[in-house]
């Protein structure tokens, strides 16, 4: 019985050999399909088990191999369907498969064949879905998104894994759920990929792409207004550029507010964001200039402040040049944040990449990562070579036995600057600038400067109590510092 169940499984094999050998074109889609299926299936094991952590793997599996491998099998079909004589594709008929169930003898071979055919369908529909939504998922990563186009998307992945969101995954801010958007987005994402082939895209990238702009909803989705209130002190310290790199802390205490969800009227920073009432905006195309600003009131009531003097309306809630304000238009760079040159190394000096025991460490940094390079590679030799120089003609004693503190430090300055600064991508100390606060300028100050006024001379106020309280500002061991933390502060 064993035997007679081969021979049939052996015939039935020999004959699909043998109709698709009839056909080059069916042979040939056959040979294909043959030969990428076992390393496609063993690859895509590999890269489900993290296997390989290079993302051209993953390309090669999702965006080469299996369309190869798609395309392989219809070739196959079409050859067998097209390129073959009316004899042939009768095996492949529904009169053939009725003609051999009424002979005898014929109905447990045709059985056989059935039962194979049904085997290498579900088998190649198996691996089309696999490999499909694999494929899907793997466009999805922060490799392919952030690591694929390596030049064009370094900034963002580099700054993206140095954020307070390095864990969030990019789809999950920049593509929304809605299906309009969501396409949107993926239609944008295409544009793109050609344009990195055909090596078309802007040096720096502007900002914000319209399309991966994030929504209210998408921050919501962690950040919940509704308990937003009240005050949070905020603390932060850096270094001044003098011999012994002296801390000097700030202290403010910030009023977060609230929307007025809970805690009856809106107040504080959040107030710009309540339910109660809503703030339409009308800016330059990349947000750093707001020429008139429209607050419609719980009450219904319409305000129209303006730094031009024009205090007419736009028809309608909103349009695209005058927009309901957001998360975003304060914290435009929640995840891809570039720092300062001062910023950058304070950051390393505290994470204790840098030593502040090293004389003067903080101005020589600084003045060495403003120069220009032409690469990130020429930046870490030069910037290197200049602070060894420096301490080796100036501090020869530190030279000698703080070599060890020194080149720490020097490894320490190169990465604030590969973090932050990238030539080839025209990305410079600045060029993405921040709207949260307003320490760069801007910011806050693109409404409350005091240029924004109604008709009547109402002013949007810009007092500085309004956000915070300055408990300390760049204070060599302030004494709210002791109230905080005890007689000794901290150190």
């Amino acid at each position: 019985m064993r035997k007679q169940v081969l021979d049939t499984s052996s015939t039935l094999i020999k004959d699909l050999i043998k109709t698709l050998a009839s056909s080059r074109v069916a042979m040939a889609g056959s040979v294909i399909s043959g030969v990428v299926l076992p390393v496609l299936v063993i690859s895509a094991i590999l890269d489900m088990k993290g296997g390989a952590e290079n993302p051209y793997f993953g390309f090669l599996i999702y965006m080469v191999m299996g369309p190869i491998f798609m395309a392989g099998l219809a070739t196959a079909v079409i050859g067998v369907l097209f390129f073959k004589d009316k004899e042939a594709i009768g095996l492949f008929t529904l009169e053939y498969i009725k003609d051999q169930l009424s002979m005898p003898g014929r109905f447990t071979r045709v059985r056989k064949l059935i039962y194979l055919s049904s085997f290498l369908m579900a088998l190649t529909t198996l691996v089309v879905l696999v490999v499909s939504v694999s494929g899907y998922k793997y466009t999805e990563t922060v490799s392919f998104c952030g690591q694929f186009c390596h030049v064009v998307m370094e900034p963002e992945y580099i700054t993206h894994q140095n954020s307070p969101h390095s864990r969030v995954s990019c789809v999950e801010c920049h593509i929304d759920e809605n299906a309009g958007l969501f396409t949107k987005a993926k239609v944008s994402g295409i544009k793109q990929i050609f344009s990195t082939l055909f090596n078309s895209f802007d040096r720096p990238l502007k900002t914000p792409i319209k399309s991966l702009r994030p929504n209210r909803n998408v921050c919501e989705k962690c950040h919940r207004p509704e308990m937003f209130h009240g005050a949070k002190l905020y603390l932060k310290d850096s270094y001044l550029p003098d011999e012994k790199n002296t801390v000097v802390r700030t202290v403010l205490l910030m009023k977060v507010g609230s929307g007025g969800y809970r805690t009856g009227a809106a107040q504080g920073i959040h107030w710009h964001v309540s339910p109660n009432h809503h703030v339409y905006f009308q800016s330059s195309d990349d947000g750093d200039s707001i020429t008139k600003v429209k607050l419609i009131d719980h009450d219904g009531s319409e305000i129209i402040f303006s730094s031009t003097g024009d205090y007419t309306s736009p028809k309608g809630p909103a349009s695209e040049d005058f927009r309901l304000m957001d998360c975003l238009d304060c914290h435009n760079r929640p995840t891809h944040i570039f720092l300062a040159p001062e910023e950058a190394i304070d950051q390393k000096m505290i994470e204790g990449l840098i030593s502040s025991e090293l004389p003067f460490i903080k101005r020589q940094a600084v003045e060495a990562l403003r120069l220009e390079y032409s690469s990130q590679t020429e930046a870490l030799k030069a910037i290197a070579v200049r602070i060894e120089s420096w301490y080796r003609d100036n501090e020869p004693r530190v030279y000698q036995l703080q070599w060890e503190q020194l080149s720490r430090a020097i490894a320490g300055i190169g990465r604030a600057y590969s973090e932050n600064v990238f030539p080839e991508m025209n990305v410079d100390w600045g060029t993405y600038g921040s709207t949260l606060g307003h320490r760069q300028g801007g910011g806050c100050f693109r409404c409350h400067e005091g240029n924004h006024r109604t008709e009547a001379g109402r002013v949007i106020p810009n007092g500085c109590d309004l956000c915070h309280v300055v408990l300390a500002d760049h204070e060599k061991d302030p004494a709210i510092m002791n109230l905080l933390y005890g007689d000794k502060g901290v150190k």
